[in-house]
């Protein structure tokens, strides 16, 4: 059975908490949509843990933990997430990938603090963790998935050429900011792909098995209704879905798989 997690309110109900538990007797949690712009706070035996990307079921290890193809994938961010995790005690997460998600640059954090700068006082109040920039380039078609990074290294560097000859514009006439250099840029997603490779997994087919299966899915979001573009208080919202319809199409699983959805309030 496949359950959605998500947040009533702004996002800081406890849906953490809440994913934890049911993880409990889970065989798979996958995030399906935001990045590290937000947190998940989790209290257990091994201490008190604020996740931003690795799914809240990392505590338990019989369940696999997939980054659904929906997340602004911020690889540095999530290696170091592991590393304070593991350097607590907790076991190694059992963790997969989505070939489909999307990588946040280094240049979207930049240009989310330029924009912030830029608007002064008439800023929406941005975490600048790259969220808003990521988001423009995915639904711009200029944006990286995971697979790119494992492809032809020339057609990598084709295609960081020709995303830099725009992005690079905006830098010299917009922001008057410094200029992203292409084979910097390259030796860093090269780094990138080095990191996450173990664990990238064609997640259409471990879904589609494990549906197949019977297995226990727990579909996990971020933030909460209340930030979600549409039906939130846009224009002060983040940059993703944040309902549970969006769990179908952020962790690509069927609508209709979805059968129980778990809404997480705060009283106030």
């Amino acid at each position: 059975m496949v359950r959605a997690i998500v947040g009533a309110n702004w996002g800081d109900e406890g849906k953490g908490k809440i994913t934890d538990m049911l993880a409990e007797k889970a065989d798979i949690v996958i995030r399906f949509q935001g990045g590290a712009n937000a947190g998940h706070t989790i209290i257990n035996e091994y201490g008190k843990f604020a996740l931003h990307l690795l799914p809240s079921g990392s505590f338990n290890k019989n369940v696999i933990n997939m980054i659904g193809n929906g997340v602004a994938l911020d690889i540095p961010r999530l290696f170091a997430e592991i590393k304070d995790v593991t350097g607590k005690g907790v076991p190694m997460p059992n963790l997969a990938i989505s070939e489909r998600a999307q990588v946040l640059m280094p240049y979207h954090i930049l240009f989310d603090q330029y924009e912030e700068e830029r608007l002064s006082d008439r800023k929406f109040g941005s975490t600048k963790s790259g969220i808003a920039p990521f988001f423009s380039d995915k639904y711009s078609k200029i944006g990286f998935q995971v697979w790119e990074l494992m492809q032809d290294e020339e057609a990598l560097k084709e295609k960081i050429k020709n995303v830099l000859e725009v992005k690079n514009l905006i830098l010299e006439h917009v922001y008057h900011k410094p200029l992203i250099d292409a084979d910097e840029l390259f030796e860093t997603l090269k780094g990138y792909r080095d990191m996450v490779k173990p664990y990238v997994v064609n997640s259409v087919e471990l879904i589609h098995k494990a549906l197949k299966d019977g297995k226990e899915i727990l579909l996990e979001g971020q933030l909460g209704s209340l930030k979600d573009p549409d039906f939130g208080i846009y224009p002060f919202t983040t940059s993703s879905p944040t309902v549970a319809g969006f769990g179908a199409v952020g962790a690509g699983i069927p609508p209709y798989e979805i059968k129980k959805i778990v809404t997480v309030c705060k009283a106030y």
